[in-house]
């Protein structure tokens, strides 16, 4: 009986587990065993594969539209993941204390998030339209010339980065204040009677603390602007002359609008190994976000 027992504790969360694993395995796993199956081949999705090797590869990293739209994402995400933690985090600070309407104010920043990228895109595209867009308009009314917002390749990069902080940071907002909240009080009360300022303590107790949220934040949030295209697609299109054409959009278009599936698939492993890499030497770093 004891055994039948500890054989039921040892199972239980095996089959508490099942369902997401079962869910991992079939739209996870085996589509990326496939995907790297077929990153070895010529194929157009229909017709017949044609075994090829390592030429998918060898014909990604000789591709200057590959490393432009690489260097693009890289650039990208090197702007708006500090401004989304940023924000995120100074977001967190001011809806962590004890303010009237805190609940309200927390549900309308995450809010963004619950829509969908295409919406944000549409609804940005909306605001900064150049002929008909509410903000030239706005401009025009107090006197001032229009901005080619989308059309100029300057300024469609910073309305994406603008789009993406606005869409991102009332998720990861709710990840610090979780952090926030994790930390004891009587740290401040001590640091209170000791003289410490607001700013010392941000810097000597609160960051530091922080780490492990930091730096989940850090990785999430990497991988989420590398992968973006629903947002991007939306508001520019990846113009103007492909300026904000990101890598998820090329592998996009080299797929399903020119049927290189073969070569696409190669260039999604790329991308996979390149954010392994970047995770692996973060969690270095960082110890894993340990204090």
């Amino acid at each position: 009986m004891k055994k039948s027992k500890d054989w039921g504790i040892k199972i239980a969360p095996w089959v508490l587990l099942a369902p997401n694993l079962i869910i991992f395995a079939v739209f996870i796993v085996w589509p990326a065993i496939m995907g790297f199956t077929y990153s070895f081949y010529k194929w157009d999705g229909l017709g017949e594969k044609v075994f090829i090797g390592f030429n998918n590869y060898i014909k990604a990293f000789g591709s200057a539209e590959f490393w432009g739209a690489f260097g693009r994402t890289a650039a990208y995400a090197l702007i708006s993941v500090p401004l989304i933690m940023a924000a995120a985090l100074l977001l967190a600070n001011l809806l962590v204390k004890d303010i009237k309407l805190k609940g309200f104010f927390r549900a309308s920043f995450y809010w963004p998030k619950m829509i969908s990228f295409i919406i944000v895109g549409l609804s940005f595209r909306f605001l900064f339209g150049d002929s008909f867009g509410v903000i030239n308009y706005i401009l025009e009314v107090l006197g001032f010339k229009s901005v080619a917002w989308l059309t100029d390749s300057f300024f469609a990069q910073l309305v994406v980065i603008l789009a993406t902080v606005w869409s991102m940071a009332g998720y990861y907002m709710v990840m610090f204040i979780s952090g926030l909240q994790s930390i004891p009080e009587s740290y401040y009360e001590a640091s209170q009677v000791d003289g410490a300022t607001s700013a010392q303590r941000f810097f000597l107790i609160t960051l530091p603390l922080l780490k492990p949220t930091t730096f989940l934040v850090l990785i999430l949030s990497i991988i989420d602007v590398f992968k973006a295209y629903p947002l991007i697609k939306a508001l520019t299109g990846g113009g103007p002359a492909s300026s904000t054409k990101m890598i998820v959009q090329y592998i996009y278009e080299e797929g399903f609008t020119k049927s290189n599936l073969g070569y696409a698939s190669a260039l999604s492993m790329i991308l996979l190994v390149v954010l392994a890499i970047f995770t692996g030497i973060q969690f270095k770093i960082n110890r894993g976000g340990e204090i």
